[in-house]
């Protein structure tokens, strides 16, 4: 395959697949082997960082004596990286996705170091939002490459490959996380990460330089950052913010900070996302709003999965946390079977039955409330949730690459993260809500902070209308073909 060398604007990136030769194709042909070892390795850390830092998150809040601010460290993630995310999107359109994936690994990186030395919780805290902006600007860089360094038929392996970049930290990151906290302390969690940024910056850096550097069309002028949609999403990470903030502090006062919440979020929304998203109008609509029920739904639903097992059923948290690991299995076999070739013409159907199982997998979880049911079913019921949400979230991926002009890549990648990351925010805090308004506790990001006795009627409350969320997204998906002109 003929790459751009720095200066050769004869050959825009969007032509490039066009130009690859015999024998050497498929993700980890020499053509692209580099990059996707490279790129698939960043995801493999981040995904490592999200599942052990959970772990290591109480011993540092507890020995930084920040429980009061303990859902802070999570929330301050998810807000920093909204803005980055719209951020990324504009720089990698303008300039290419090399400088925002250096700059987001960089600060990715920093946030680590600033967390793992931090002598308060608010530096602690100021370390997870360095954190989070790195990661919004990774997240939305890597989607923004796939589209200019990859043809159309290797983007399904190449996402797949990022479902599967999740098994090994799902399953070892938290007792890897929670071995190394107890022998070494909780800040090599944090500290130890870093280092092993050095293998995908070496492999994938070059390799991004030369197959996808520079604006989508190297003929014409790069186009400018839109101040406007800059602002928008601050408005989009303030607004998550106080929406959380009131939703962990169930008082008649936390009324005000939810009304301006909904006041800045709103039309930041509105404006960040394409027109259509919430009527889920046929097309790529409809694929950011499926993106949105989906990862919101299972994400808040899982949240409350161990506490439901340690509390209800008298499991150790090892044991609760070891309950779901099957399900980062599951995930990447779903993430393969929608890659398959021969899959690409049914890939509707495969998202509507993955909506499906993810639907009947929430709805199925709180049956362990009656104690007459074996805990293994959560299990098995999450194993079924994750194929699903395996085929339904590589599938968006694809399609929004599908049906995006390759000068809008970075614009329509941030808006679909926006959908997964605002709808995490909002789901969990309703459902957090929910949660503590019948008893349960008070929740913060993705840990439950305070959670004591029986409460089986506020587990319900948060598992059933998750499981309603999810079942509307069978419809979502049913639209995510456009209409044929």
């Amino acid at each position: 395959m003929t790459v751009l060398e720095p200066g050769d604007a004869a050959v825009a990136p969007a032509d490039l697949p066009a130009r690859e030769l015999p024998g050497q194709d498929g993700v980890l042909g020499p053509v692209h082997r580099a990059l996707s070892i490279g790129i698939v390795s960043v995801v493999l850390l981040i995904a490592f960082e999200a599942t052990a830092v959970g772990t290591a998150m109480p011993v540092a809040a507890r020995e930084l004596h920040g429980i009061p601010l303990y859902a802070f460290a999570f929330s301050s993630y998810f807000t920093t990286s909204l803005f980055a995310m719209v951020l990324s999107g504009q720089w990698a359109d303008r300039k290419g996705p090399l400088a925002p994936l250096t700059a987001g690994i960089s600060a990715f990186a920093a946030g680590l170091l600033l967390s793992g030395t931090a002598g308060t919780m608010a530096l602690f805290i100021l370390g997870r939002a360095v954190q989070g902006l790195g990661g919004g600007l990774v997240i939305v860089a890597l989607y923004v490459t796939v589209s200019r360094a990859y043809p159309e038929r290797l983007r399904p392996a190449i996402m797949a490959a990022f479902a599967a970049s999740w098994v090994i930290p799902s399953v070892v990151g938290p007792l890897a996380s929670g071995t190394v906290t107890e022998h070494l302390g909780w800040r090599w969690v944090f500290l130890g990460i870093p280092v092993l940024i050095v293998l995908p910056l070496v492999l994938a850096l070059p390799a991004i330089r030369r197959m996808a550097s520079g604006p989508a069309d190297a003929t014409g002028p790069a186009p400018a950052f839109d101040r406007r949609r800059i602002r928008l999403a601050l408005g989009i990470s303030l607004g998550a913010a106080l929406l959380q903030y009131a939703a962990q502090d169930l008082r008649p006062l936390s009324l005000l900070p939810a009304a301006a919440g909904t006041a800045f979020l709103v039309p930041a929304v509105l404006g960040l996302l394409p027109a259509g998203t919430w009527r889920a109008t046929r097309g790529l609509p409809a694929v950011i709003l499926l993106r949105g029920v989906s990862a919101g739904s299972f994400i808040a639903a899982e949240s409350f999965v161990p506490l439901m097992l340690v509390t209800e059923r008298g499991l150790s948290p090892t044991m609760a946390g070891l309950s779901l690991a099957v399900g980062g299995l599951t995930w990447a076999l779903g993430s393969y079977i929608q890659s398959r070739p021969r899959m690409e013409p049914y890939r509707v159907r495969l998202m509507t039955g993955g909506m499906v199982l993810v639907a009947a997998a929430i709805a199925t979880a709180p049956t362990v409330l009656i104690h007459s049911v074996p805990v293994w079913i959560v299990g098995v019921a999450w194993g079924v949730g994750c194929l699903g949400m395996g085929l339904v979230l590589a599938s968006t991926s694809v399609l929004l690459l599908k049906l995006s002009a390759p000068e809008e890549a970075g614009l329509n990648s941030a808006a679909l993260q926006i959908s997964d990351g605002l709808s995490n925010v909002l789901l969990l805090a309703v459902g957090g809500a929910a949660f503590a308004a019948l008893g349960g506790g008070s929740v913060g990001g993705h840990a439950v902070s305070t959670a004591t006795g029986s409460h089986p009627t506020a587990f319900a409350a948060v598992f059933l209308p998750m499981a309603a969320v999810a079942l509307a997204g069978v419809w979502v998906a049913t639209r995510v073909r456009p209409v044929r002109t």
